[in-house]
């Protein structure tokens, strides 16, 4: 620490200069030019949320579909947070929701209680797969004979 600079008691720092456990403030993060002239910033904003529309609207078409419509729904409204707050608030909940489900997960009576409960899963699908190629041998099954 710089002798000159007094000490506020606050955080060192994270990677990224900002002090751990702050957050950026909420607002455009349009570039300074186009904050200046109302109908250029109205336009950015127009166009960000169409970008970010067509993303999240591509996410929601994934969800029943194999792909990753949740990540493709959080990059919408990562697109949308660069200049609405509501996205922005909605970001910050969730990043709070998920790193606590994560901290969570690290709990050791959690991750044996899931690991057990893994365990149990493979040996029933195990079993109803053993009883299966007993029956039928390994044959697809919707070319079993089920009658037999």
């Amino acid at each position: 620490m710089d002798p000159a600079t007094p000490d506020d008691g606050g955080d060192e720092g994270g990677e990224d200069g900002e002090p751990e456990g702050s957050e950026r403030p909420l607002g455009s993060r349009a570039p300074g030019f186009i904050r200046r002239s109302r109908a250029l910033h109205v336009s950015w904003q127009v166009g960000v949320f169409l970008v970010g529309l067509a993303i999240v609207g591509t996410g929601v078409v994934l969800l029943p579909l194999p792909g990753p419509g949740w990540v493709v729904i959080f990059a919408g409204m990562a697109v949308w947070a660069t200049e609405f707050v509501w996205a922005q608030l909605v970001l910050r909940w969730t990043k709070r929701k998920v790193t606590e489900a994560a901290q969570k997960a690290l709990d050791p009576k959690v991750r044996r209680r899931n690991l057990t409960l893994t365990v149990i899963g493979l040996v029933i699908i195990g079993a109803l797969l053993g009883y299966y190629v007993w029956r039928f041998g390994f044959v697809m099954p919707w070319k079993a004979d089920l009658h037999s």
